[in-house]
Parts: structure tokens; C-alpha cells; sequence
């Protein structure tokens, strides 16, 4: 079992709350964990404690949207929905599965 700094509280000031000066306790959490959250941590360029950091703040509440943001979403979603070629899901992973094989076609060729 592998023991794992754990930040006692999240300094507010910082977009993900870690604060490498603050007060830190000791977790214990299982091998493959451990191996998961150093892989996911190495892939972003973080240390562990920075990941799980980032992990609870995301965790901890909503986040306040954007209005420019959502007006953005908005505009995307009308014009996906004025194109009228919606397709069923179960058509879209038949036509995915030909990818690499002789019945592969082009989407509008299928």
C-alpha cells in the first residue's frame, strides 16, 4: 500500500486550490490507485497532490458559466440543429465499425 500526501484544506485564491506550503496528512490508498493517479498526473504535467487538488475543487461546486459563453452554445446548438441530418446513434457505431475494413464508406456514401 502506497501512502499519499493529502492537503488538509484548499487555498481559495488558486484556480485548483493546491498550495505546496500548506499543512499536508497522509492517505493510504491501494497500488493501482496510486499508479492511476501518477500516470493521470505525468500525462498533465502535475504532481499527484496538484491533481487531486485540481480533482476536489472541480468537484466541489459548479462552476459560474460564462454569459458570452453560454450565448456561444447557444448559437452552436441552432445552427447543429438547422443542419437536419441528425443521426440515430446505433447508425453512427455501424458505420464506425467499418472503419479500416473494406465496407468502410464515406459517411453521405454509406
Amino acid at each position: 500500500m502506497l501512502r499519499m500526501p493529502c492537503d488538509t484544506f484548499l487555498d481559495s485564491g488558486r484556480v485548483f486550490g493546491y498550495n505546496p506550503q500548506m499543512k499536508t496528512q497522509m492517505i493510504e490508498i491501494d497500488d493501482d490507485t496510486a499508479m492511476a493517479l501518477k500516470q493521470r498526473a505525468a500525462e498533465r504535467g502535475l504532481s499527484v497532490p496538484e491533481l487531486l487538488a485540481e480533482l476536489v475543487t472541480l468537484e466541489a461546486g459548479p462552476v459560474d458559466a460564462d454569459v458570452d459563453d453560454i450565448v456561444e452554445l447557444d448559437r452552436r446548438w441552432k445552427a447543429f440543429e438547422a443542419q437536419g441530418s441528425v443521426a440515430a446513434n446505433d447508425d453512427v457505431v455501424r458505420w464506425l465499425r467499418t472503419w479500416g475494413t473494406p465496407a468502410f464508406r464515406n459517411w453521405r456514401n454509406r
